[in-house]
C-alpha cells in the first residue's frame, strides 16, 4: 500500500477547515500530561529512506529464508509451490471488493469465487456443505467446538492427545468465555493414536470429539469407529485437518461419519507468510447448516433472470443482533479463499492426487533414509508427509545446531510441548515436493554428525 504523505499547505488547509488553528488543538481533550512531550525512548530519531532501507536490509540477511536451506518443517504450515499464475490471478480486477460482499451488485467476482469455493472444500472435505472461509484452523477448530455446543446441548468437548498444542491453546481461551470443559488427553511419543482412550471417556455428557487428521505426530486413524461412538451417545465428531493436500491421497473425514470437518487451508495457494495470513476451511453436514459460523454464497438469478451470487447465510454478529450470531470471530479471509480455490482448480483432481503421490513418495524415502541414522528411530507406522523421529537428545538442541549450519530440520516435540519433557527428543518431519533428494541426504548427514 502505498503511502502519499499531505503537504503542510494541505495540512494548513484542513485545519482551517474545521476550524482548529494547529494540530495540537485536535488533542486538547487528552491531558497535557498525558501527552509525549519528546521523543520516544529507545526509538531512534528519523532517517533517511536511504538510511532506513539498509538498516532493514541487514536485518533481513540475519534470517534464513524458507526457499534458502533444507525445509523440513511442518506442524500446521507447509511450504508447497505455489504457481506463479495464482499471485497474477487473484490481482484481476473482477476479485477487487472490499473483504465482505456486502452488495452483491458490485461484488459478482469475489461472490462466484467463494461459491466455487465452497463447493470445492466440500468436495474435499467430504461434507455435505461448506462456508465462505474463515479466519484460520484453530479458530475454526474453536468455532466447531461452539457449534457442537449450540446444536447438543452440551458443555464438555473432548480434545485428542494429537491436536495441534496451539489449536488446544486457542480452544482453552476461549472456552474461559464460554463455560465449556475441554478434557484434553495427555500427548505422547507412541506410534498407536488416541482414538480406543477418546472411545472410552465418551459419555452423556460430551457435545463433541475432536480428532486432528493426520494428527500432530503424523499418524493417520481410522475415524469411523470414533464417529460410531459418538454418535450412540448423541454427540458430534469434528475432524481437523491442517494438511489439506493429504485428502488428495487419504479418506476424507466427512466420508468416515465426521459430522463438522475444519482445518487449515494454507496448502493450496497461500505461502507460509511467516505465520499469516491463512485461511480457514468449515464444512459440516447439511442438517446442522443453519448453526454453521461464518457466511455462505449462494446462487440465484437477478431481476432479468441472470445467473447471479448473493450472501445466502450471514450469521455473523456484523449482520444481525449479536447473541443471535453464531459467532463473532470468524473472520472471512477471502483473499485466501481466491488463492485457495485457484490453486485448487489449476491442479484439479487428477492434479491434487499427483500432487498427494509426490509428497508421500518423498516422505517414504526421507523417513527410510533418517531411520538409518545411528541415534534415530521412526515412530510413525504410517504417514502422509509428515513423520515424527525419536532421538536420543533433546530435539530443541539438534533442531537450533542444525539450523546454525543451514538446515531446517524440523518441529521439535519439545517446542510444541514445554510442558512435556517426557516428549523433548521428538522431531516431527515434515516433506513435501519442494524437497529434493539432495536435501534429504543433506538432512540425514547433519543429523548423523549432530547425534555422532
Amino acid at each position: 500500500m502505498r503511502y502519499l504523505p499531505l503537504t503542510d499547505t494541505d495540512r494548513q488547509e484542513m485545519l482551517s477547515v474545521i476550524g482548529a488553528e494547529t494540530i495540537d488543538d485536535l488533542f486538547i481533550d487528552v491531558p497535557v500530561e498525558a501527552r509525549l512531550s519528546g521523543t520516544i525512548a529507545g526509538l531512534p530519531d528519523h532517517a533517511s529512506e536511504l538510511a532506513v532501507e539498509r538498516h532493514m536490509g541487514a536485518l533481513a540477511r540475519k534470517n534464513l529464508s524458507a526457499g534458502e536451506a533444507p525445509f523440513f518443517l511442518g506442524a500446521g504450515a507447509y511450504k508447497h509451490h505455489v504457481p506463479a499464475s495464482v499471485d497474477h490471478l487473484i490481482q484481476r480486477g473482477e476479485f477487487l471488493t472490499a473483504y465482505t460482499p456486502y452488495q452483491p451488485e458490485i461484488a459478482q467476482g469475489t461472490l462466484q469465487v467463494l461459491f466455487e469455493f465452497q463447493t470445492q472444500v466440500a468436495r474435499l472435505l467430504g461434507v455435505d456443505v461448506a462456508n465462505a472461509s474463515m479466519y484460520d484452523g484453530s479458530t475454526a477448530c474453536w468455532e466447531a467446538i461452539g457449534m457442537a455446543r449450540r446444536i447438543t446441548k452440551r458443555g464438555k468437548a473432548l480434545l485428542s492427545s494429537g491436536l495441534h498444542p496451539h489449536y488446544v491453546s486457542v480452544a482453552n481461551t476461549m472456552a474461559k468465555f464460554t463455560g465449556d470443559a475441554l478434557v484434553h488427553q495427555a500427548p505422547t511419543l507412541d506410534a498407536a493414536t488416541d482414538i480406543d482412550a477418546l472411545i472410552a471417556s465418551i459419555d452423556k455428557d460430551t457435545s463433541c470429539v475432536v480428532v486432528q487428521y493426520p494428527d500432530i505426530l503424523g499418524r493417520i486413524a481410522d475415524l469411523t469407529p470414533l464417529a460410531d461412538a459418538a454418535h450412540a451417545v448423541g454427540a458430534l465428531l469434528v475432524a481437523v485437518v491442517t494438511e489439506p493436500v493429504a485428502l488428495g491421497a487419504i479418506k476424507a473425514p466427512g466420508h468416515m461419519g465426521a459430522d463438522i470437518v475444519v482445518g487449515e487451508g494454507q496448502s493450496i495457494g497461500v505461502g507460509l507468510q511467516f505465520g499469516g495470513p491463512y485461511l480457514g476451511l468449515f464444512g459440516c453436514k447439511q442438517k446442522y447448516v443453519r448453526q454453521m459460523p461464518g457466511r455462505l454464497c449462494g446462487e440465484t438469478v437477478d431481476a432479468a433472470g441472470k445467473r447471479g451470487f448473493v450472501l445466502t447465510l450471514s450469521t455473523r454478529e456484523q449482520h444481525i443482533r449479536r447473541e443471535k450470531a453464531t459467532s463473532n470471530i470468524c473472520t472471512n479471509s477471502g483473499l485466501c479463499a481466491l488463492a485457495f480455490s485457484i490453486h485448487m482448480t489449476l491442479l484439479g483432481e487428477k492434479g491434487l492426487r499427483e500432487l498427494a503421490t509426490l509428497n508421500h513418495g518423498l516422505a517414504v524415502q526421507a523417513a527410510d533414509r533418517l531411520a538409518k541414522v545411528p541415534g534415530v528411530t521412526l515412530l510413525n507406522d504410517g504417514f502422509f508427509n509428515e513423520f515424527t523421529l525419536v532421538l536420543t537428545k533433546d530435539a530443541r538442541d539438534v533442531v537450533r545446531n542444525l539450523a546454525d549450519k543451514g538446515v531446517l530440520a524440523g518441529v521439535s516435540l519439545g517446542r510444541l510441548f514445554p510442558d512435556a519433557p517426557e516428549i523433548g527428543n521428538g522431531l516431527v518431519v515434515a516433506v513435501t515436493e519442494t524437497v529434493t533428494p539432495e536435501d534429504i541426504e543433506t538432512l540425514a548427514a547433519a543429523l548423523e554428525e549432530e547425534l555422532a
